[in-house]
């Protein structure tokens, strides 16, 4: 199941974070069963709520290395933002 996730999240984060809010129990597990939380992951920081799914764990939460997999998550959807506005600027400039 993990190994499908990955490979959505090659087509998007956000088509492999619902598909896995939809069609497994680990969106709900890992945000302790609230809803705002995941939809704002979903809409403003997809790869960063895919990567707090993947690296939770049941027993234990995240931790170790699955902490470094949300922060790659993190620089992932910053560095996104930031070159969507770096090219609105280059592409005005023009």
């Amino acid at each position: 199941m993990c190994c499908f996730v990955f490979i959505l999240a090659l087509l998007g984060p956000r088509l492999a974070f619902l598909y896995a809010w939809l069609f497994t129990p680990r969106v709900t597990d890992a945000f302790a069963g609230g809803f705002w939380i995941p939809l704002l992951g979903f809409l403003l920081l997809p790869w960063t709520a895919l990567a707090y799914v993947l690296a939770w764990s049941p027993a234990v939460g995240v931790t170790g290395i699955g902490w470094a997999v949300v922060v790659l998550g993190l620089l992932l959807d910053l560095s996104s933002y930031a070159s969507r506005g770096a090219q609105n600027r280059y592409s005005s400039a023009g």
